[in-house]
């Protein structure tokens, strides 16, 4: 099959559904990809570079009459005429605000499949679309907040006196909240942030923001999204983050209900009781924003000086890299439906992720999707053990352990024996350093390893000197023990160093 890669209908569309690395990865599953002359040059990918990854260069109208159409946002009336009866159209379609948009796919026999209707669910987040441009918001918000705040973000001690750190106030932990939280954070500012879900609480702190909690929370609905407040916790909410904004410089709004209005969080009353010289950030302005005097796609800038952030491309705003992201959500759909390389698009309706995501097929509107719940099934607890019945893979594995130490004791009194009789002593704080050591080294946690083996590699070198003190004795048991400490203390120093070198290289910038 022919996937087509117009260039985007929509003027102020940086971003194309595809880049040179996403191409070859749809070549090698079989398609045929064409691109349309220029496609990709608003996100810098010249057309020769989709050429070296297996793409054909073509017109307009070629790109448009392929079998399989990408874009990133449903095209106008006029270039759906272009596509053939039976084609498929691959892009953001948003069904629930737009339902002429499934009639104009319908009535010309077009099958619908619209990126932004991926279920939350843990197999299809490699298809997200709207995790991916979220992430890239999240952190634009912050570099947008940056560039208009004209302030530091970090705090600063010099001698002409001490500079205050900036305080960042984030409403909403989902992707876009998280990744505008650890921009804010590896800045250098103060970072509160607030989620109508409590449980989110742990993700916020271990990104290096205090969780400032609703005192009455919403809850988690099934489709991964918080519920609606009710009357009482909308209120409480909303003086929460009155007082929040009043205290803060940067305040970053991201909550959204799929296929509704943004809800209202910071009225205008709540920016009347802002500094001057404070920003917000409205991620939601796509969708009427968040903030009560945001007005989409502009910067304003009110009476008491608050700087509002309305634009609704904040991912557009970083072409490239929103382009591969995307790209390679489609790459993994593809993935997914065309499980044989074979350059065929499958459409299996038993698949919750392509029912979902199916939105016209065959001239009929499939959409709304039969609901998808994403808790977690409670695992079923293991039977209780029947007493004075052993169970019979536990018993064998308990014998080898003891056996196993045993052996080893064996081994511990049959050296003590043979060894000189100054050595016994020895052999003592032999023992007791092994207890101690496998205590101390067991409690030390994960990311102290690294470091851990550089000590380890000290005290190695130390056991290399001492064996190579003893390995001329008259002892040909000591000479034995003596070699076989130098040997292991030697793999023990050169393997260490070479993971140490491994690990360091992850933080060498190429």
């Amino acid at each position: 099959m022919r996937i087509g890669v117009p260039r985007e209908p929509h003027v102020d569309q940086a971003l194309v559904a595809t880049t040179p690395d996403t191409t070859a990865k749809l070549v090698k599953l079989g398609y045929d990809v064409v691109i349309e002359n220029g496609a990709g040059e608003r996100a810098n990918y010249p057309d020769s570079q989709y050429q070296e990854a297996g793409a054909t260069i073509v017109t307009a109208e070629q790109a448009w009459t392929a079998d399989i159409v990408l874009t990133l946002d449903t095209p106008p009336q006029a270039y759906l005429d272009m596509m053939e009866k039976g084609a498929t159209l691959i892009t953001r379609m948003a069904p629930g605000t737009h339902p002429q948009t499934l009639d104009d796919l319908a009535v010309r026999n077009i099958t619908g499949l619209a990126m932004d209707m991926v279920p939350r669910i843990s197999r299809a987040q490699s298809m997200d679309v709207l995790s991916s441009m979220a992430n890239l918001a999240g952190y634009r918000a912050v570099i947008e907040a940056a560039s208009h705040f004209g302030r530091l973000f970090h705090g600063q001690v010099t001698a002409a006196g001490k500079v205050a750190p900036a305080t960042v106030y984030v409403i909403g932990a989902g992707v876009a909240g998280l990744a505008a939280i650890g921009t804010a954070n590896s800045l250098g500012a103060i970072v509160n942030a607030t989620d109508v879900r409590a449980e989110v609480a742990e993700q916020i702190e271990s990104m290096g923001a205090t969780f400032v909690s609703i005192p009455a929370p919403a809850q988690e609905s099934s489709d991964g999204y918080a519920k609606e407040m009710n009357v009482e916790q909308a209120r409480i909410a909303h003086d929460l983050y009155t007082q929040q904004a009043s205290l803060s410089d940067i305040v970053i709004t991201t909550a959204n209900i799929p296929g509704r209005k943004a809800p209202t969080l910071i009225d205008a009353q709540a920016v009347a009781g802002m500094k001057p010289g404070s920003v917000i950030v409205d991620l939601a302005a796509v969708n009427g924003g968040n903030c009560e005097l945001t007005v989409p796609g502009q910067v304003i800038t009110t009476d008491n000086g608050v700087t509002i952030i309305g634009y609704t491309d904040y991912a557009g705003r970083l072409p490239a890299q929103a382009s591969q992201l995307f790209g390679q959500n489609i790459v993994n759909f593809f993935g997914l439906t065309t499980p044989e390389k074979d350059g065929q698009l499958h459409l299996d309706f038993n698949d919750v992720i392509v029912r979902q995501m199916t939105v016209t097929f065959d001239g009929k509107i499939m959409f709304p999707p039969p609901p998808v719940k994403v808790s977690a099934a409670p695992s079923t607890p293991a039977p209780p053990a029947q007493p004075n019945q052993a169970t019979p893979e536990v018993a064998p594995a308990k014998l080898t352990k003891y056996l196993w130490l045993g052996l080893a004791a064996v081994i511990f009194g049959a050296l003590i024996y043979v060894a000189p009789p100054g050595m016994t002593s020895h052999f003592m704080v032999f023992a007791l350093a092994c207890v101690v050591g496998f205590y101390v080294i067991t409690s030390v946690t994960h990311s102290l390893h690294t470091p851990l083996m550089s000590v380890t590699n000290a005290i190695s070198g130390i056991i290399v000197v001492g064996a190579l003190t003893q390995i001329a004795d008259e002892h040909i048991v000591v000479q034995i023990l003596a070699f076989l400490a130098v040997v292991v203390a030697s793999i023990n120093i050169f393997g260490g160093f070479m993971v140490t070198d491994r690990m360091l290289k992850m933080f060498t910038r190429s």
